[in-house]
């Protein structure tokens, strides 16, 4: 294929990803907004006035950051796992698969549609804690990073779940049981210095908890790891997901069959 023939084939893939899930906006970026909204008031409000500042910060500004990449795991994980396994189940993904289309910009389209939902409602999600906390960012390079290199690891995850799973009940087992536990025990509602040392040093297993600690430090300044370690973590987990998913997809795995 020429340059031009793969710009069009992913440029393709890309608009196909963002038209599915923003034609049904209500079902996609609403929710977010409104389970957002009900954290703030239920722990920000109610619970956050019990516990106090944690680190200086408000526990409503300090839940902020947390919050909104807990909603850009979510969203990037969910909507490429989804789309995938949609077009193995369909066997539509056999149209693409035939074709020129090298795998990599197979997978890039996909990732990169996983992606523009995990801003988009990151954005909204943002809008939405704008209204109850005052945070002024520390550091928009930072955060926008973080932010965008955790939506592309999600959604490089989402992908390489849908290659692996023979039914839909197979796509929520990993958000389930394993992406639902990691995010909520990866220090959003808390600092793990308010943990026993046995839970702190566990809580460093957690790869969420750097991704967490690194976008609230571009975003309040505060941090529970080291910033560049935190960063080098997310990279490296993206590269190897990343090379893991095209193997995958070049041997064909869970998809010739």
């Amino acid at each position: 294929m020429s340059w031009s023939e793969k710009y069009n084939a992913l440029k393709t893939i890309i608009i196909k990803e963002y038209l599915r899930f923003i034609r049904i906006w209500i079902q996609t970026v609403l929710p977010p907004a409104i389970t957002t909204a009900l954290y703030f008031v239920i722990f920000g409000n109610l619970i956050g006035s019990q516990i106090g500042d944690i680190n200086g910060y408000k526990y409503m500004d300090y839940i902020v950051p947390g919050l909104i990449l807990m909603a850009v795991i979510t969203n990037s994980y969910g909507n490429v796992v989804s789309s995938f396994y949609s077009a193995k189940f369909q066997k539509s993904i056999e149209e693409l698969l035939v074709s020129p289309t090298p795998n990599y910009l197979i997978l890039v389209g996909y990732v990169a549609g996983g992606v523009a939902r995990g801003i988009i409602v990151g954005i909204v999600v943002t809008l939405v804690a704008m209204y109850f906390s005052d945070i002024r960012v520390h550091s928009y390079t930072l955060s926008l990073l973080v932010f965008t290199l955790t939506a592309t690891l999600f959604s490089i995850a989402g992908f390489i779940n849908a290659i692996y799973a023979n039914s839909f009940d197979d796509i929520s087992i990993i958000p389930t049981f394993v992406l639902t536990p990691l995010t909520y025990l990866g220090g959003i509602f808390y600092s793990i210095d308010m943990l026993p040392d046995f839970w702190q040093t566990l809580s460093l297993a957690n790869p969420i908890l750097y991704m967490i600690s690194s976008f609230r430090y571009g975003m309040i300044g505060t941090s529970d790891t080291d910033t560049t370690t935190a960063i080098l973590i997310i990279i490296g987990f993206t590269i190897v997901f990343f090379l893991y998913a095209m193997h995958l997809l070049n041997k064909g795995i869970g998809i010739k069959q």
